[in-house]
């Protein structure tokens, strides 16, 4: 089918096409991304695994790239809109038009590289644990605090016990003692009848004598 003429993608196609994109090449690939409404540049940068349809319409190539161990792998279409730049930054000669058996040798080489591997925990405290740790040491402080200040409570009350009992032995002990030493004096008191003679009445006649 000829296609001459027909516009397929607002992009160059023929920038494209004479790019030249193959499996071994190291590209680079800058994507158009929509993030609230601007516009912003997202750089994928990988190896060329495969491309196939070759320059078609339908054109795409595979790109993978490792992330922490962990292979990504995205396709894309070669006259995508989306797509701003392609560059190749290297370009390997290989013998096969697809590099599928990379996956393989990278999750062997994964493999060996996690029998090396010793099994961690270690992580970073949230907010919420640290604050959660907080209160728990609080109340355990006051807890503390209260249990001391009760046993101290109790020593005092029973120092202040043993005081008082003391000082009441004390006391008995004294009265005893005195009780003891003091013996009982009876006090007995004599009624004293004293008698006063009578003196005798003058009588008249020895009155009108003197007289």
């Amino acid at each position: 089918m000829n296609t001459t003429g027909i516009i397929i993608s607002p992009v160059n196609m023929e920038d494209r096409v004479a790019l030249g994109v193959k499996a071994g090449d190291t590209v680079r690939v800058h994507q158009k991304i929509q993030d609230k409404g601007k516009m912003r540049i997202q750089i994928f940068e990988g190896l060329v695994l495969a491309v196939k349809h070759g320059t078609e319409p339908g054109a795409t190539f595979t790109v993978r790239k490792m992330v922490d161990g962990i292979g990504v792998e995205k396709i894309y279409p070669l006259y995508s809109p989306a797509i701003d730049k392609i560059e190749i930054t290297r370009r390997s000669k290989v013998r096969s038009a697809k590099l599928y058996h990379i996956r393989e040798k990278v999750a062997r080489e994964a493999k060996r590289q996690m029998r090396r591997m010793t099994l961690t925990s270690i992580a970073t405290e949230s907010g919420i644990e640290v604050a959660q740790k907080k209160e728990a040491l609080k109340t355990a402080e006051a807890a503390k605090k209260a249990a001391l200040e009760a046993e101290e409570t109790a020593k005092q009350k029973a120092v202040e016990d043993a005081e008082n009992e003391r000082l009441a032995t004390e006391a008995a002990a004294k009265e005893a003692e005195e009780a003891v030493q003091t013996p009982e004096v009876e006090v007995v008191t004599e009624a004293v009848v004293v008698e006063t003679p009578e003196t005798p009445e003058k009588t008249e006649t020895e009155e009108e004598k003197v007289a």
